[in-house]
């Protein structure tokens, strides 16, 4: 199972009852034999472009774990879905510093040369 982060655009107009269209969303994670670990709303925002006449959407995040084959599965099943404008699944990428990250870091700090005072 992989850990990926879930983004989903709901339409604005379901602000008031969003609970039929998250339903919707986590009954499919879950018929895709996911979970769901972590869910946080951003509530209701304004878009940076419109999307299907609207301009405003209701941010909803998940952070779910799923075996490698549900992204494309989930994808499909968001593809038909009405009450989401826009949805993104992406890998969820552990916020460590790789060794060849602190080697590279590292090197980088060898090969510069301190400024001189001039007195």
């Amino acid at each position: 199972m992989k850990e990926y982060d879930f983004c989903v655009l709901f339409h604005p107009d379901l602000e008031m009852n969003i609970d039929p269209a998250l339903n919707k969303v986590k009954k499919i994670i879950e018929s895709n034999d996911g979970k769901i670990l972590k869910e946080e709303s951003e509530g209701k925002k304004r878009l940076a472009y419109t999307i299907n006449g609207q301009d405003f959407a209701i941010y909803y995040y998940f952070r779910i774990s799923v075996p490698a084959i549900a992204p494309a599965k989930i994808s499909s099943a968001m593809n038909i879905t009405d009450e989401a404008l826009r949805y993104l699944i992406v890998k969820a990428e552990d916020h460590k510093v790789k060794p060849e990250s602190r080697r590279k870091a590292k090197v980088s700090e060898e090969t510069e040369t301190p400024e001189e005072v001039q007195e």
